[in-house]
């Protein structure tokens, strides 16, 4: 819920559906597993799986990129929502329609 209460101080709206199991949906959507991580959003056209930066979403609905969306793997320490204090800089992963994960961005 932490990453939640980022977008909702960050302004963003957000509708939150709870789900036992994500793993289904995920792979309906095309995300690929190395990719997976505790939240998926719907945002537009795209996908932003993880505990993406608002910024990213901004620029992802800006240049609005032939692609299933964003992705920010696993739950590293210092991303939004998170925690702890990031040691490194992020990588966010453009996720093409093949299904395919490109670096995008370090945050």
């Amino acid at each position: 819920m932490e990453y939640i209460r980022h977008l909702w101080d960050q302004g963003v709206a957000v509708h939150v559906v709870e789900r036992d199991d994500l793993a289904p949906r995920k792979q309906q959507l095309g995300i690929p597993e190395a990719m997976w991580s505790r939240h998926t959003a719907r945002i537009g056209p795209y996908i932003a799986e993880g505990h993406v930066p608002v910024e990213d979403l901004v620029r992802l609905r800006a240049e609005r990129p032939s692609a299933l969306g964003i992705a920010l793997p696993g739950m590293p320490l210092g991303s939004p929502g998170m925690g702890g204090i990031r040691t490194e800089p992020l990588t966010i992963y453009l996720i093409a329609p093949d299904g395919a994960a490109h670096p995008w961005m370090r945050w």
